[in-house]
């Protein structure tokens, strides 16, 4: 993370407790994780020591997210809204991050109509990364009928064979300057090659780290 200046503090607009209130997003797959309350004092222990300090209104004190539990939260970015009174905070958190012990706060979804009962969901995520759920949910549990499955079962020799199928008719799409081809292709690619990731039991979000670690470092000669 770069060295943050907490001068940005001065532009927040706190509510009439002086508190502010900061969503958790995870800095790969965009989930958000919770929603808890800062002041200019827990923002400023963040800032010093790069992990995440929230303000406890029930215990009216500083909380260090994971101190007793270990899922501590490392901060990588903080931004604002457009009206400066709500904090975004791109962390990357250890363990989990709700207090029930899944991964995000967010985990209930509403029903069609009120009469239903809310639905357990995992939190929303960046398109590719939700696709690679669904692959390695099939993994786990396969289905009948399903492609996926059948790639599994096959092995390297049907998916390598798929990837480098998919791979030619994109260089073709690009030769032809078809967009929708080139996207459909691409989207094609993409899914056997996480296939092929989940079939050797790489996590999808190991290739978003590598990205994400390239992402502003030396150029390439």
């Amino acid at each position: 993370m770069k060295p943050l200046n907490s001068t940005f503090i001065e532009t927040l607009d706190f509510n009439e407790k002086g508190l502010i209130p900061a969503i958790a997003q995870d800095w790969l797959d965009g989930a958000i994780l919770m929603m808890a309350w800062m002041n200019r004092e827990s923002i400023e222990k963040t800032i010093s020591t790069g992990e995440v300090h929230y303000w406890s209104r029930s215990r009216k004190e500083l909380w260090h997210k994971g101190e007793t539990s270990g899922n501590t939260q490392q901060l990588k970015e903080i931004r604002y809204d457009c009206d400066a009174d709500v904090l975004l905070l791109i962390i990357e958190q250890t363990g989990v991050a709700c207090h029930t012990g899944v991964r995000s706060c967010f985990f209930s979804g509403v029903g069609d109509s009120h009469e239903q009962p809310l639905l357990e969901v995992s939190p929303h995520l960046d398109t590719c990364s939700e696709l690679f759920q669904v692959i390695e949910h099939r993994r786990c549990m396969p289905e009948q009928g399903s492609y996926t499955n059948k790639l599994l079962a096959e092995g390297d020799n049907l998916i390598l064979k798929k990837i480098g199928e998919e791979s030619t008719e994109l260089v073709m799409a690009f030769k032809d300057d078809e967009k929708d081809s080139i996207a459909n292709e691409a989207a094609d690619l993409i899914f056997h090659v996480q296939v092929a990731l989940s079939k050797h039991k790489v996590n999808w979000r190991d290739v978003l780290k590598v990205l994400e670690k390239r992402r502003g470092g030396p150029r390439r000669s």
